[in-house]
């Protein structure tokens, strides 16, 4: 629309820049030079970004129920002591350094199908206007993946720990070394389960999401190494104890495992019984073969761009004659 307050009443202004001036473009939330290109807006970046929106902030709950309640399942274990499970630089660290930034690439990066598909399929779309990945069902089951992720992390940690000794004295596991290892296998967890829910790899999700990882070691280091005036429980807990225990890296293999079972097995029964458009899309393009994939891209190019080949190859057909 190009009226300034048809704009500005609509929940998501879509202006055309022309003739009639700037006045509706600055109004609006997005810009078009023409109007054909509304369909690309709509059709493509608007699944694109409803999906990527709705996985965010659902994963957000997610995330952060996983963390919180391994803390409450700690407290309940602990007899509501009030000794914290983690120490304090790990929780500060957590929403800012180990999980924030697979979450922006997931907001940024995420395609379940490609521009092309989204087109050809305008099914698509209906997700968003039948709210289908933002529903309060889906927003309910991600909270309780969350929690049952937590508990799975707790308790399954708790029973491989326990009684096992980590130090040449026979020393057994002590409430830092159990921190660090519940802790390690949250990061894990939260940031695997991101690697299973996206569709669309790059370089920058794989740095994202296993850089972060890696930097929760490095931190390790880094903070164990400081004086124990500083670091606290986190002095070298991780050099001399977590890293050399091959029950630390049993327990995190086995936990990180078992935590990610619930959520691949729905979607598992969810592709299989109950596929949403998007699911059934892909599975369709997964079952063609590679020979009718390429006819099919090689036949479904736009009308402008079929006219222009044809158009070259008519050149050079009569450039080769004339020769």
């Amino acid at each position: 629309a190009n009226d300034v307050g048809m704009l500005q009443e609509a929940d998501i202004g879509v202006g055309i820049s022309g003739a009639e001036g700037m006045q509706a473009v600055m109004a609006s939330d997005f810009a078009i030079a023409q109007f054909r290109f509304l369909e690309r807006l709509l059709l493509v970046h608007g699944h694109w970004c409803y999906r990527r929106i709705s996985l965010m902030i659902c994963y957000f709950f997610y995330k952060n129920l996983t963390f919180g309640f391994t803390l409450f399942w700690y407290e309940a274990y602990a007899s509501f002591s009030g000794k914290p499970a983690y120490n304090d630089w790990y929780m500060s660290c957590y929403n800012v350094f180990f999980t924030s930034l697979p979450v922006i690439a997931l907001g940024v990066f995420d395609q379940d199908v490609s521009a092309r598909l989204c087109l050809k399929y305008p099914l698509l779309y209906q997700e968003g206007v039948q709210n289908v990945l933002f529903s309060w069902g889906l927003i309910l089951g991600w909270m309780l993946n969350g929690i049952i992720s937590s508990m799975i992390i707790f308790f399954l940690t708790i029973n491989t720990m326990a009684g096992q000794a980590f130090r040449i004295d026979g020393q057994v596991v002590d409430y830092s070394v159990l921190g660090v290892t519940m802790y390690s296998c949250v990061v894990w967890t939260v940031n695997c389960q991101m690697a299973i829910s996206i569709n669309y790899f790059t370089w920058i999700q794989h740095c994202f999401i296993w850089g972060s990882i890696g930097f929760w070691y490095l931190f390790l280091v880094i903070y164990g190494s400081l004086p124990p005036t500083f670091s606290t429980t986190a002095f070298q807990v991780f050099v001399e104890t977590s890293a050399p225990s091959p029950v630390c890296w049993l327990a995190l293999v086995l936990v990180v495992f078992s935590a990610l079972l619930p959520f691949f097995s729905y979607r598992a029964f969810q592709i299989k019984f109950r596929p949403m458009y998007h699911d059934i899309i892909v599975e369709q393009r997964r079952a063609e073969r590679p020979e009718s994939r390429r006819s099919a891209v090689s036949g479904e190019l736009p009308v402008q761009v079929e006219s222009t080949l044809h158009h070259l190859r008519a050149n050079l057909s009569r450039r080769d004659s004339w020769n």
